[in-house]
């Protein structure tokens, strides 16, 4: 963990340079200083194709970042990161947000590692680094 999740609506796809959102998210979380485990980062994203905003008229867009962690840091940590993330987020859309109507939206969610089931050896890798 942690596990990133980008959900974009699709009109933004030929602006949105996404594999570059997906590098900063990844740089950004390793940047946390041993936060989170970097052989558990994993970050996607989904192109939405169904999608309506408000009532519909406009040519709106949105993007939409759940961060998914298991539980254990302190809220002053956890704070932190997302800060650090939701403003990398919000950086590399600065200049469409400026061109066009954007929403931006970070969410976290925590959850026991009782109720998750893993086989990585990714770790270990980093852990030789």
């Amino acid at each position: 963990m942690p596990h990133v999740i980008v959900e974009y609506t699709a009109n933004l796809r030929a602006d949105a340079r996404i594999g570059e959102l997906l590098a900063t998210i990844n740089n950004t979380l390793i940047a946390q200083s041993g936060v989170f485990p970097i052989g558990g980062i994993r970050s996607r994203a989904i192109a939405l194709d169904d999608y309506r905003i408000a009532d519909g008229s406009g040519d709106d867009a949105f993007v939409h970042v759940t961060l998914k962690i298991g539980a254990g840091r302190d809220e002053a940590t956890k704070k932190k990161a997302c800060d650090a993330l939701f403003a990398a987020i919000d950086a590399h859309f600065a200049a469409l947000f400026a061109t066009r109507y954007l929403a931006l939206s970070l969410e976290v969610v925590e959850f026991s590692e009782a109720g998750t089931y893993k086989h990585n050896n990714v770790h270990a890798r980093y852990r030789r680094a």
